[in-house]
């Protein structure tokens, strides 16, 4: 997992809420497969609560991307199928729930890669977008929401989104999701592919939507210093299971967390993956 300095934030994160706050997102003890054969999930569990950052690291392959993609029912376009467990949003069994009703129901995913359309201009994306919601009318002010929180845009409305640059894709993909208001917003690898200084900016901006909108938010991450700087609460999977959880506060100061996620030593210096000759993992929950 790549190490970087957290960004310098104008408002750290709040305190994690108290115990019983309404959850927008549960998940329970849920199982994924792929090809019917390929056991990717394997008794996964997490909650976001209403109005918080929750992160989600570990390293590639341990299924953060395929949990996004099991929350928003994107599954059986890639031959996935959720085969035990229970995932609730607002209240409610999603396990019927299409897509787009869970588009219509408040959540928005940000899938990894951006996936802009590349021949509209931004402006064009963002109309695009605006036909997933339904029961409320998008007005002139919900543009004007995307472009106070990224004045790039506006500067580029004309322009067409294939000739922008990595971050201002990135920005682009998150303002189509913003449009919708969402209660809670799905964010898959929003560093990927960016200079450090775009994914500060990037990760500023996610936290002043959280804290302005109050939308609640899953933050799917391999840069665990940036994530873990905006975030109220993370978890760090392996093989397709969460092995340790706890506050954001706590987990950056774990020794294990630190030494194999952040890649510093107990004595705090950097280290790399290749002159770890032996991980024990510690298993144990954080409270």
């Amino acid at each position: 997992m790549t190490s970087a300095t957290a960004p310098s934030l104008s408002s750290s994160p709040q305190p994690a809420v108290a115990q019983g706050t309404a959850l927008v997102l549960d998940i329970n003890n849920i199982e994924v497969v792929y090809n019917k054969v390929v056991q990717v999930l394997r008794g996964l569990s997490l909650s976001v609560p209403a109005g918080q950052v929750v992160a989600l690291l570990g390293s590639n392959g341990a299924g953060k991307s395929t949990t996004l993609k099991a929350i928003s029912r994107l599954l059986s376009l890639e031959n996935g199928e959720l085969v035990q467990g229970l995932i609730t949003f607002n209240g409610n069994d999603i396990a019927r729930m299409a897509p787009q009703q869970l588009v219509r129901s408040g959540m928005s995913h940000v899938m990894e890669g951006r996936r802009v359309f590349e021949d509209l201009t931004v402006e064009e994306n963002l109309i695009a977008a605006t036909y997933a919601v339904s029961g409320r009318r998008v007005s002139r002010s919900d543009f004007d929401l995307v472009y106070e929180y990224f004045p790039r845009l506006h500067e580029r409305r004309r322009g067409l989104a294939g000739y922008l640059s990595g971050g201002e894709q990135q920005m682009l993909a998150i303002g189509r999701a913003l449009l919708a208001r969402p209660r809670l917003m799905l964010l898959d690898e929003p560093s990927l592919g960016l200079s450090p200084m775009l994914v500060e900016s990037i990760f500023t901006i996610i936290a002043r939507i959280n804290r302005e909108q109050e939308t609640a938010m899953l933050l799917v991450e391999q840069n665990a210093s940036v994530a873990l700087a905006i975030a109220h609460y993370g978890y760090i999977m392996e093989t397709g299971k969460v092995m340790i959880d706890g506050t954001a506060e706590k987990l950056a100061q774990d020794p294990d967390v630190r030494e194999f996620y952040l890649g510093v030593g107990g004595s705090g210096e950097t280290r790399s993956f290749r002159n770890i000759k032996h991980y024990k993992r510690r298993k144990r929950w954080l409270s």
